[in-house]
């Protein structure tokens, strides 16, 4: 199996944890996403300890909400000692309704609107990542009139491409985050931080992309920054307490996509910015790591119900199924492979080449093509792998069809995360 909290059964059924797939498929419905919360905390306290073993006192990990966010998954970050990455006043609610402390969430974004910078300052969030010279000058005014001093970072782009997909690649030059280093913006922005009354500035952030497999942006990207800091250090003596290098690291997919062994990659990442620094001749920030789809992402899937097959001599067979775009815009979107099976065929061989055609009013809504499946017929459960990221977080409305349920595993149990949305919820924001 791709992942080793999937197995198959004896009745040759897919297992996620030790719950049978068909099982909570009929239980709860169709599609239905489905999260192994076991698999979620073991993720979490690989990379507490190897955060703990390799970085320097007061190094932390936040977990990345837009991959998954729901109340959940907060409490279980609350339950393992995580901080948080929001990006937006709603991540940020959710994260106070399941108990999450307000000081340990930081937040980012590239266009915080005003109302939400204000918001986040009366509840006391922890820190913002600042995007531009006109969100500082924000945050400063409204904390100015609480009475307050608001911790900050500073969104830096250091110039990296990773090779990842363009629209996953946030590291660059050219890119609507951040602000350049290379052009002398990044200087004038920490000169003017510096002399604003009620803001504190104890850290720089920088973020490459996401999906990466290799560490090697990751160094450049340490080398980078460092050579910053020192930079700044000589010229006005201010250094970063904190130094975030955002998350990025990278799940596999399908069988084709390498394992990655995070603790070594956060291993090499500790020893060579303690090279750096110790060259440089100046202090080890701790460091802060942003990863949120490799703690969720093997930890979900993602089950549907055939519903029909059409095949199409010399072109493709499409299998038909009760979801799509709606729930998983990923392939649509961006060409986003997957690796699937029916679930209750679990144990037969993968022959069928086929397109899964999702049920949207649109050519485009496929969620693969080139699928090697077991032989389908209608009935079967098709199971999407590898989709606790950006499936449910990324869901829509589109066609007026309902959201999927979202059930939670764990020892075997499992219970009800997220209702499945009625057709009275899609008409509960309409006045007429």
């Amino acid at each position: 199996m791709l992942h080793s909290n999937l197995s198959v059964n004896n009745a040759g059924h897919l297992v996620i944890g030790s719950s049978d797939v068909v099982e909570l498929a009929i239980k709860y419905g169709t599609p239905l996403y489905i999260v192994d919360e076991d698999r979620i905390r073991e993720n979490c306290r690989k990379y507490k300890d190897a955060i703990a073993k390799f970085l320097a006192p007061g190094s932390a990990v936040l977990y990345a909400g837009k991959a998954l966010c729901y109340t959940g998954v907060y409490k279980i970050m609350v339950q393992e000692g995580l901080c948080a990455d929001i990006v937006s006043a709603g991540e940020l609610y959710t994260a106070l309704r399941a108990g999450f402390p307000a000081e340990k969430m930081y937040f980012h974004g590239n266009s915080k609107p005003d109302d939400e910078i204000e918001y986040a300052i009366d509840v006391g969030v922890g820190h913002f990542v600042v995007d531009s010279l006109e969100e500082l000058e924000k945050i400063d005014q409204y904390a100015g009139r609480k009475k307050t001093k608001q911790k900050i970072f500073l969104r830096l782009t250091p110039d990296i491409d990773t090779h990842t997909h363009r629209k996953i690649s946030t590291g660059v030059l050219d890119c609507k985050f951040g602000t350049p280093i290379v052009t002398g913006q990044a200087e004038e922005l920490v000169r003017t931080t510096l002399q604003k009354k009620n803001i504190l500035l104890d850290g720089l952030h920088c973020h490459v992309g996401s999906q990466i497999f290799s560490e090697e942006p990751y160094l450049q990207c340490a080398e980078v920054m460092v050579d910053f800091i020192a930079d700044i250090y000589r010229k006005i003596g201010w250094l970063p307490a904190y130094l975030d290098m955002g998350g990025g690291f990278g799940v596999r997919y399908t069988e084709n996509d390498p394992e990655v062994n995070y603790e070594k990659m956060i291993e090499n990442i500790g020893a060579t910015l303690s090279a750096l620094c110790s060259d440089r001749g100046i202090p080890i920030p701790a460091l802060l790591l942003e990863p949120g789809r490799s703690i969720v992402g093997d930890a979900g899937i993602t089950v549907y119900r055939v519903t029909g097959v059409k095949e199409i001599p010399h072109c493709n067979n499409y299998v038909a199924i009760d979801g799509g775009m709606t729930d998983n815009p990923r392939y649509t979107l961006y060409g986003a492979k997957y690796t699937m099976l029916l679930a209750n065929k679990a144990k037969k061989i993968a022959d069928y080449k086929c397109a899964v055609a999702g049920r949207c009013c649109e050519s485009g809504d496929l969620l693969g093509e080139d699928v090697a499946i077991q032989h389908p017929v209608k009935g079967d459960l098709l199971a999407v792998l590898t989709t606790g990221a950006y499936n449910y977080s990324m869901a829509s409305n589109y066609n007026r069809i309902p959201r999927p349920a979202m059930v939670a595993v764990c020892g075997g149990e499992d219970h009800l995360a997220v209702r499945r949305e009625s057709y009275e919820d899609l008409l509960a924001m309409d006045t007429l």
